[in-house]
């Protein structure tokens, strides 16, 4: 195996290891609010506090990379990922009150998963030219993808041993992806000066105001698309067990449809933007269009097979449009910057992630009105990429130049 295909190899499996975080507990928290005697309140916890520790500290770890090496973020951070995995695992089965430590080992997990990914997309943007970028990004973006239809599948089957030992999973993950990175992937990111917070609310605010016309519509995009992709996953797994009966292992495998339906799609649009990166806004806004259309026809739907059909169609929009912005992201910042951009870009998609299962879940007795109400907003958020992401029409390549990706050249990058 050659040194990039090497790279790319050990740098997705830092995207796949931190999406299995939260969604491999999915299935198992049934199990492990019994065996501890928890509230749902409690159980929920498990979830909530390895999120919301990651969506927080992401920019910090985005401003350390940028000052000391994205090796020397992703790597701790892949440790301490899997040494909260260890806390919580000894305390299910050692200590006589084992829920604090569990909660405990889980915000530690969500701090180091906070190095992790997004950390990992900069320093993919950094090893490769625009041409390779955009299938790096796929990649990384698809093993994202696979990463969410493996994970409720993987939870489930562990549970088979034990509601504990999905915990252990995480060390046995992480400490060779960290071992694999720090041997045998080169960083080409010069290392910063030591910035102070100063300079970097400074360069934050000068990256928005001169990127102010594309810049907040891609957060947007990111945020909308996954917490319509999360949310609607929800819907999905309450209709399986109370309409058709199906649970366990078994939804699992009819969850990761919509999933593998994205991530196959994310990788073949990686592939394309390679040869064809002009395509880059029209997939933009045509995957938050699909995406809009597909969850406003969901809700009306009573056949199964339809309504996984459908939420595919939505699933494969999120895998239109994650890639690209990966790329518009990665590709129009200079290295110095990119570090901090993508990771409050992480940040921001983290977050929607979070917050799409537990507001879909509140909310789905007034399912129409929900369902309607997040079409629109993707349908909006469509739009403002139509009319936004136009101004970003160059993107920085790998050696700092200014290359054109989209149509009309006349309109450059903050102007």
């Amino acid at each position: 195996m050659n040194a990039p295909v090497l790279a790319l190899a050990l740098l997705s499996a830092v995207p796949f290891i931190m999406v299995l975080g939260n969604s491999m507990l999915i299935p198992v928290l049934p199990q492990i609010k019994e065996a501890l005697d928890l509230t749902s309140v409690q159980a929920s916890l498990l979830i909530t506090l390895f999120s919301v520790p990651a969506g927080l500290v992401i920019p910090v770890a985005g401003m350390l990379a940028d000052r000391f090496g994205r090796k020397a973020v992703i790597i701790p951070g892949l440790l301490l990922y899997g040494a909260g995995g260890i806390v919580a695992g000894l305390a299910a089965t050692l200590a006589a009150k084992p829920y604090p430590w569990i909660l405990a080992g889980r915000i530690l997990q969500g701090i180091g998963a906070a190095g992790t990914a997004p950390i990992a997309m900069a320093l993919a943007g950094d090893l490769f030219s625009r041409r390779k970028r955009s299938r790096a990004l796929g990649v990384l973006e698809a093993a994202n993808g696979v990463g969410k239809v493996l994970s409720p599948i993987f939870g489930a089957l562990l549970a088979l041993l034990a509601w504990y030992a999905l915990f252990f999973a995480f060390p046995a993950l992480c400490i060779p992806a960290a071992v694999g990175i720090g041997l045998w992937v080169r960083e080409t990111h010069k290392k910063a000066d030591a910035p102070s917070m100063g300079r970097y609310k400074r360069d934050m605010a000068r990256i928005w105001k001169r990127q102010r016309h594309w810049l907040p519509v891609a957060f947007l995009a990111g945020a909308v698309t996954l917490f319509t992709l999360f949310g609607t996953l929800v819907y999905l797994s309450e209709i399986l067990e109370d309409r058709y009966r199906i649970d366990g292992v078994k939804k699992g495998f009819v969850l990761a449809i919509p999933l593998l339906a994205m991530s196959a799609t994310a990788y073949g649009t990686g592939v394309l933007l390679q040869r064809r990166a002009r395509l880059l806004k029209p997939l933009i806004v045509g995957g938050l269009f699909l995406l809009g259309v597909a969850t406003a026809v969901a809700p009306l739907l009573t056949s199964g097979p339809w309504l996984v059909a459908v939420l595919s169609a939505s699933a494969m929009g999120a895998g239109l449009v994650l890639p690209c912005l990966n790329l518009l992201i990665t590709s129009a910042v200079g290295p110095q910057e990119r570090g901090l951009v993508t990771a409050l870009y992480g940040s921001v998609r983290f977050l929607g992630v979070a917050a799409g299962p537990p507001v879909f879940g509140a909310l789905l007795k007034w399912k129409i009105l929900l369902f309607e109400t997040v079409a629109a907003l993707a349908l909006f958020t469509g739009y403002l990429a139509l009319r936004r992401i136009a101004h970003a029409t160059r993107l920085r390549g790998h050696n700092g130049e200014m290359r054109t990706l989209l149509r009309k050249p006349a309109l450059a990058l903050g102007k």
